[in-house]
């Protein structure tokens, strides 16, 4: 893979290491000010839900590192596009089903990544 597109996968990664650790981590407290459309008052109830959330965003992050680790540049490329399309079909239903800032977050930058894999 090129290093633009191994540049672009870090930075996604890194993306989904910051939302697990706000999600699993400091959701009553650091969370509360990035998620300000989430009523104060339902951080509490939603502190498990948001645990689980924030799991699921490792498991991103891992597969992007993974790929990035994969000494073979074809089957790197695999598993990150695998791995960005995962964060690219999460960003769009994000902002379907939530807000329409998740897929600039999350769905541009795995776009990015994945016209890097196959652009350059």
């Amino acid at each position: 893979m090129h290093i633009a597109a191994k540049i672009i996968i870090a930075f996604v990664a890194l993306i989904h290491i910051y939302i697990l650790w706000l999600e699993m981590f400091v959701w009553l407290t650091k969370a509360r000010k990035v998620f300000r459309t989430l009523p104060q008052e339902l951080f509490v109830q939603t502190k498990s839900m948001a645990a689980n959330q924030g799991l699921y965003n490792g498991f991103l992050a891992a597969g992007l590192i993974w790929s990035l680790l994969i000494c073979n540049a074809e089957w790197a490329a695999h598993v990150a596009t695998f791995f960005l399309g995962c964060v690219l079909v999460a960003g769009l239903y994000g902002a379907a089903t939530v807000q329409k800032k998740i897929f600039y977050v999350q769905g541009v930058p795995a776009i990015l990544g994945l016209l890097a894999i196959f652009l350059l």
